[in-house]
């Protein structure tokens, strides 16, 4: 038997016995709106309140200016897009307006699946994101979240929780430097 054989028996021989997994606690947490929108606040985003979709159009209209140049299939949008939607053009976008699956109430942030972006990177790249979300699709912790996910479709998605940020240059904080400058949850019943 060979050096190596005989090392790799005896660290063979040596393994501990295998033991079970512990339980994984259930975590509960408060899966208020309220707390969804304190959460979402404290990192910078805002929460609007919608009595239902029939009232999204005109709280979008109200919100942001009419010249702003929109894509989103939720709303009129001035720009179309999809998947093939050049980077340039993408680039001249102030608003994006997209349905968020669902939200986190544990630190506000919002699960945007593929499906939902139109185009991968319009999340990002659009000056102010918009993101209609059910009141009833909150979840309280991301332990529930990612249980959530764990029954759809794979696929590329992201979590978003207030408009991009930083603060690791001169610990002096920049909003947008990386993504939108803004992120408005519109909640609705």
């Amino acid at each position: 038997m060979s050096s190596r054989a005989r090392i790799l028996a005896a660290v063979r021989a040596s393994q501990p016995a295998p033991h079970s997994l512990p339980p994984v606690p259930t975590f509960r947490g408060d899966i208020s709106a309220a707390k969804f929108t304190a959460m979402l606040e404290a990192s910078g985003g805002r929460v609007v309140r919608l009595p239902g979709l029939g009232a999204l159009a005109a709280t979008v209209a109200g919100l942001y200016p009419a010249d702003y140049r929109v894509a989103s299939d939720l709303v009129p949008a001035t720009v179309p897009v999809t998947c093939d939607t050049p980077g340039a053009e993408l680039a001249t976008l102030d608003l994006a307006v997209l349905r968020g699956a669902f939200g986190v109430a544990e630190n506000g942030c919002v699960w945007l699946p593929e499906a939902a972006m139109l185009h991968r990177a319009l999340p990002t790249i659009a000056q102010h994101l918009a993101l209609v979300v059910p009141a009833t699709g909150l979840v309280a912790t991301m332990h529930q979240a990612y249980a959530r996910l764990a029954g759809q479709p794979g696929g590329y998605g992201v979590f978003l929780a207030g408009p991009s940020k930083t603060a690791d240059i001169e610990q002096s904080l920049v909003i947008g430097a990386h993504g939108a400058r803004s992120l408005t949850v519109l909640l609705h019943d």
